[in-house]
C-alpha cells in the first residue's frame, strides 16, 4: 500500500490526518519535527510527504528542497500560509501540490490520490522501465528511457560512472569523493550534496523524468535506474 508521511507540528491535526489516511487504506506515519522525517524515510520507501511550512526546528520550504534533491517521492505542502508568494515558494521548492489548512480531509485525500496517479503514470511511461537508463562515459551523456540526452560535466560524469557501476547498491560518500578525485568532499558533505542537487535538477528538467538517483540515509547514494555504461 502507498506510504505517506505527515510532517506537522500541531498534534491534533497530525493525529487526525494520519488516522484518516490509515482509514483510507494508506500506510501513514507522522512527526512533529523536521528532524523526525529522515528516520521515517529510512525505514522503507515513501510515496508522498505532506509538509507544514512552519516547524519548530526548521522550515518546510527548505525541507521540501532537500526531499526533492534526494527523492522522487511526491510532496504536498499543507500550511496556514495562503498568500501567493508562499504558494509560489512552495511550488518552486519542489512541491507537487499546495493546500491551505482549512482544506477538508476529503480534499487532502483527493489531492493524495491525484498525485499518486501522476506518480504511477510517470513510472508506467513507455520505455520508462528499470534497466533502460544508459550512461555514455565516452561522450559524457546520461540517456533517459525516453531517449532524451542529458549532457554531463566532467564531475557529473565521474559521479554517474561510480553510481552506475554499483547500480542498486548504495555508493558511499567516501567512495564517491574519491571517484570524483576530490577527497575534500569526504569532510565537506554539503559540497557533494550540492553536486547531486544540481545533477538531479538537470536530469529532471532535460528528460522530464524523475532522476534515478536516491539518497540512502547514512550510507550514500544509489542509482535506481539499473542502467548500463
Amino acid at each position: 500500500m502507498p506510504r505517506i508521511i505527515v510532517v506537522e507540528d500541531e498534534p491534533s491535526l497530525r493525529t487526525d490526518l494520519v488516522d484518516y489516511l490509515r482509514s483510507c487504506g494508506y500506510d501513514a506515519d507522522g512527526t512533529g519535527l523536521a528532524k523526525g522525517l529522515a528516520p521515517l524515510l529510512a525505514e522503507r520507501p515513501t510515496d508522498i510527504v505532506i509538509l507544514d511550512i512552519t516547524l519548530p526546528d526548521g522550515n518546510g520550504i527548505d525541507l521540501a528542497r532537500e526531499i526533492r534533491a534526494n527523492s522522487a517521492c511526491g510532496i504536498i505542502i499543507l500550511t496556514a500560509h495562503s498568500g501567493a508568494e508562499s504558494r509560489i515558494s512552495g511550488l518552486e521548492s519542489g512541491a507537487d501540490a499546495y493546500l491551505v489548512k482549512h482544506a477538508s480531509l476529503r480534499e487532502i485525500e483527493a489531492t493524495v490520490n491525484s498525485l499518486l496517479r501522476r506518480l504511477k503514470l510517470a513510472d508506467d511511461q513507455p520505455g520508462d522501465t528499470a534497466g533502460q537508463w544508459q550512461h555514455d562515459a565516452t561522450n559524457w551523456l546520461l540517456i533517459a528511457p525516453n531517449g532524451q540526452h542529458v549532457k554531463l560535466t566532467a564531475t557529473e560524469d565521474a559521479f554517474m560512472e561510480a553510481l552506475v557501476a554499483n547500480a542498486g547498491v548504495a555508493c558511499s560518500r567516501d567512495a564517491l569523493a574519491l571517484a570524483l578525485s576530490r577527497p575534500s568532499l569526504i569532510t565537506n558533505e554539503r559540497n557533494l550534496d550540492a553536486i547531486v542537487r544540481r545533477l538531479r535538477r538537470k536530469i529532471e528538467q532535460t528528460s522530464g523524468l524523475p532522476a534515478p538517483i536516491k539518497m540512502s540515509y547514512g550510507k550514500g547514494y544509489i542509482f535506481t535506474g539499473k542502467g548500463t555504461d
